[in-house]
């Protein structure tokens, strides 16, 4: 076997949970409070993103069960390969790793949003040209450009350096929630009747919740930067799944929070009608000035950071991971030789998303819409790889009781959560398709995710045949390591409590 790259184990669990946190809250839970709520009610909003939340624990369930069994880089990359094999593998990959690179460019862009509202002179400064409506300043394209750039480093420098970075982040994120939370509530104006009617008028409360359901796999698309990293654990992989549900409880309560202190500043049908470019910022700065809006600010700045931290590590250890596989070139599996980092990978995703700014914030925005189906796709294949590892019964059946080296054992109670996995991604993924839904693909999303699924074809058949030589026992190694016989060590896992058992012999 040739020499497989590997990923130094550095990373600790509170700096894994915070890389999941702070990508999962974003820019978007301070933000988009205002415009979720005029689509669904304060209430609404709450229990939507609530539902949301217990569906992603569900589909959480597949995540743990394979990080513990699995922990190495690539993700749902590698569940897709386990389970349907490699050229699942690669449409899974290929549309994953387009997500990932969007949102990366929507957090920088955000920054840029967030200079239009506080210094309008300034961010709206130098505007060249307009596209799809949005006006794009000489100043956006720098405010971006430069966070892409710093960013971009600071992840090269090692993922110690930034996971503790992000642990630091999130901390000051927290803080900043909690200190705006507890003076909108004690203001003299805020009043909890403020934030009557409950729901929408005019609009059946279950189709305003579920509209609001429809973007949980955007608002918590961070917990899924946890298995990108797993491979980086300095911890056991056992411990993903904790780590999983904590980051999920904690945006979503983030998430309620923040539509709560939102929605008491003032009648919400009042502060929808202003049509603010950002409604929270407004009743925060009338409450308490400058002050006020500071604070907000650097929970907002706390949430972009973390958010290009996360899916910087997502992005190149995706690419990393394909290209160990050999479905990318050779040169994003390199490590920095001072660093030990895939530094390709965080470079092309730098490269990448410097040209997004000069597109402006429309056209990004319809890229991470379709981005969107996506990451549905990925949740998916990771629920239906682990539901197929389990049986219902002990009952033996005449089919292979093997994959990949791992034995398939019953174990009803997880096989079944792996199956409420699946149908929840299903449900996403029909949320974002269907005709007529809340959350259907707008036409700009559907062409872009026609022109990327041609040239994922495209590539495809130029790797088609170089892939296909690539013997079944050489890629399991590429991709999985030695992973299938280290499990069998007691003393690093516990079978037991996940429900595999393995072959010696593999």
């Amino acid at each position: 076997m040739e020499e497989r790259a590997q990923l130094e184990k550095t990373l600790k669990p509170h700096w894994v949970w915070a890389i999941a946190f702070g990508s999962a809250v974003g820019w978007g839970c301070f933000v988009l409070p205002t415009d979720w709520i005029s689509q669904a009610g304060p209430l609404g909003v709450i229990i939507g993103l609530g539902i949301g939340a217990l569906l992603m624990v569900l589909i959480g369930v597949s995540y743990g069960i394979l990080i513990q069994n699995f922990p190495v880089s690539g993700g749902e990359f590698t569940y897709a390969y386990l389970g349907f094999g490699r050229h699942h593998a690669f449409i899974c990959g290929w549309f994953l790793t387009l997500g990932y690179i969007s949102i990366v460019a929507l957090n920088a862009s955000a920054l840029a949003l967030l200079a239009k509202f506080v210094l309008p002179s300034f961010g709206n400064w130098g505007t060249m040209y307009h596209v799809a409506g949005w006006g794009v300043s000489f100043t956006e394209v720098v405010i971006a450009s430069l966070a892409l750039l710093i960013f971009g480093y600071l992840n090269i420098r090692g993922s110690g350096v930034s996971g503790g970075t992000q642990f630091i982040f999130c901390i000051c994120l927290i803080a900043a929630v909690i200190l705006v939370t507890a003076g909108m509530t004690f203001h003299p104006s805020s009043s909890i009747s403020n934030l009557q009617p409950l729901f929408k008028p005019g609009v059946s409360v279950w189709s305003a919740v579920f509209a609001i359901v429809a973007v949980a796999p955007w608002a918590f698309v961070g917990f899924d930067n946890i298995p990108q990293a797993a491979e980086e654990f300095d911890f056991p992989a056992k411990k993903a799944f904790s780590l999983i549900v904590m980051s999920i409880i904690c945006a979503a309560l983030t998430y309620a929070v923040m539509i709560y202190s939102t929605g008491i500043a003032m009648p919400w049908k009042k502060l929808v009608a202003k049509h603010s470019l950002w409604g929270t910022g407004d009743v925060v700065q009338g409450d308490f000035g400058h002050l006020g809006l500071i604070v907000l600010c650097i929970a907002v700045i706390m949430g972009i950071f973390t958010g290009l931290i996360g899916f910087f590590v997502s992005s190149s250890r995706l690419m990393f991971a394909m290209s160990r596989a050999k479905i990318l070139p050779d040169f994003f599996s390199k490590l920095h030789p001072k660093y030990g980092t895939p530094y390709a990978g965080i470079m092309v995703t730098t490269l990448l998303c410097l040209a997004a700014p000069w597109f402006g914030r429309g056209v990004l925005q319809w890229i991470v819409d379709m981005s969107s189906l996506g990451v549905a796709v990925a949740y998916f294949y990771t629920c239906l790889a682990a539901y197929k590892f389990f049986r219902w019964s002990n009952k033996r059946t005449e089919r292979s009781e093997e994959r990949n080296g791992v034995k398939i054992v019953c174990s009803p109670l997880k096989k079944l959560l792996c199956l409420l996995g699946t149908i929840s991604s299903v449900f996403f993924i029909g949320l974002l398709v269907v005709p007529g839904s809340p959350a259907c693909l707008g036409l700009p999303s559907w062409i872009i995710l026609v022109v990327w699924s041609l040239l994922g074809a495209a590539f495809y058949l130029f790797k088609r045949k170089e892939l296909n030589k690539i013997p079944k026992e050489k890629l399991d190694y590429l991709i999985l390591g030695e992973t299938l016989t280290d499990m069998t060590d007691e003393e690093e896992i516990d079978d037991d409590a996940v429900g595999f058992t393995h072959d010696m012999s593999s």
